[in-house]
Protein backbone atom coordinates (compact mmCIF):
# COMPACT_ATOMS: atom_id res chain seq x y z
CA UNK A 1 0.00 0.00 0.00
CA UNK A 2 1.24 3.11 -0.81
CA UNK A 3 2.43 5.96 2.10
CA UNK A 4 -0.30 8.22 3.61
CA UNK A 5 0.62 11.76 3.41
CA UNK A 6 -0.82 14.36 5.52
CA UNK A 7 -2.12 17.48 4.19
CA UNK A 8 0.68 20.75 4.26
CA UNK A 9 3.60 18.54 3.90
CA UNK A 10 5.69 18.90 0.88
CA UNK A 11 4.82 16.72 -2.30
CA UNK A 12 7.48 13.78 -3.09
CA UNK A 13 6.15 13.65 -6.84
CA UNK A 14 4.16 15.65 -9.15
CA UNK A 15 0.93 14.46 -10.23
CA UNK A 16 -2.28 13.32 -9.29
CA UNK A 17 -3.40 12.51 -5.39
CA UNK A 18 -6.57 10.84 -4.26
CA UNK A 19 -7.70 11.75 -0.71
CA UNK A 20 -7.74 8.51 2.08
CA UNK A 21 -9.49 8.05 4.76
CA UNK A 22 -7.03 7.08 8.43
CA UNK A 23 -7.26 3.10 6.96
CA UNK A 24 -6.75 3.98 3.72
CA UNK A 25 -9.77 3.96 2.00
CA UNK A 26 -10.76 6.60 -0.82
CA UNK A 27 -13.33 9.45 0.41
CA UNK A 28 -14.46 10.44 -2.98
CA UNK A 29 -13.88 10.38 -6.14
CA UNK A 30 -11.68 13.94 -6.34
CA UNK A 31 -8.05 14.09 -7.05
CA UNK A 32 -5.81 16.82 -6.73
CA UNK A 33 -3.22 17.81 -9.19
CA UNK A 34 0.02 18.22 -6.87
CA UNK A 35 3.52 19.65 -7.99
CA UNK A 36 6.90 18.15 -6.38
CA UNK A 37 7.98 20.33 -3.74
CA UNK A 38 4.41 21.98 -3.20
CA UNK A 39 2.40 21.68 -0.43
CA UNK A 40 -0.56 19.18 0.00
CA UNK A 41 -3.96 21.07 0.40
CA UNK A 42 -6.10 20.38 3.75
CA UNK A 43 -8.33 17.57 3.66
CA UNK A 44 -12.32 17.42 4.07
CA UNK A 45 -11.74 16.03 7.31
CA UNK A 46 -9.61 16.08 10.74
CA UNK A 47 -7.00 12.51 9.83
CA UNK A 48 -7.11 12.01 6.21
CA UNK A 49 -4.64 11.99 3.95
CA UNK A 50 -3.50 11.93 0.27
CA UNK A 51 -1.53 9.22 -1.77
CA UNK A 52 0.00 9.62 -5.23
CA UNK A 53 -2.66 7.75 -7.92
CA UNK A 54 -0.95 9.04 -11.41
CA UNK A 55 2.33 9.97 -10.84
CA UNK A 56 2.97 12.84 -13.73
CA UNK A 57 4.53 11.20 -16.74
CA UNK A 58 7.39 13.54 -18.55
CA UNK A 59 10.86 13.38 -19.64
CA UNK A 60 13.41 15.59 -18.96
Amino acid sequence: MAKILKPGTDAPKSGQYREVGPRGGYVSNTEITAVAGKNLPPTSRPGNGFILVDPTKHSK
